[in-house]
């Protein structure tokens, strides 16, 4: 098990959950909860050992986007809570891809 994937799935877990917090409108409803069951599922296939080509999609599309849409006005809804959510949550989720790298088979 790796703690990489755990965090994935924990970051996955807290989009779903942010998304029915009712701060804005449904920009960040879709985009968080679309994001999230992404990141969960992936962040799931990466728990095993042998898991490595995940954390770079987990990366690319959660991450990079998550810091992407932060800043999308008609996504974040102008509430400040949203776009600090979506920065540090993306943020988190580059940083585990970057650690994700494939290994060498023996």
């Amino acid at each position: 098990m790796t703690w990489r994937g755990w965090t994935a799935l924990i970051a996955g877990i807290w989009f779903i959950i942010a998304s029915f917090i009712p701060l804005g409108g449904t920009g960040n409803l879709i985009n968080d909860l679309i994001v999230g069951i992404i990141v969960a599922i992936v962040g799931f296939l990466m728990i095993p050992e042998h898991a490595s080509w995940q954390g770079w999609i987990i990366g690319l599309i959660g991450g990079v986007w998550m810091i992407i849409a932060a800043f999308m006005p008609f996504i974040t809804e102008h509430h400040m809570a949203n776009l600090i959510n979506d920065l540090v949550v993306g943020i988190i989720i580059l940083v585990v891809a970057l650690f994700e790298r494939p290994r060498k088979r023996a």
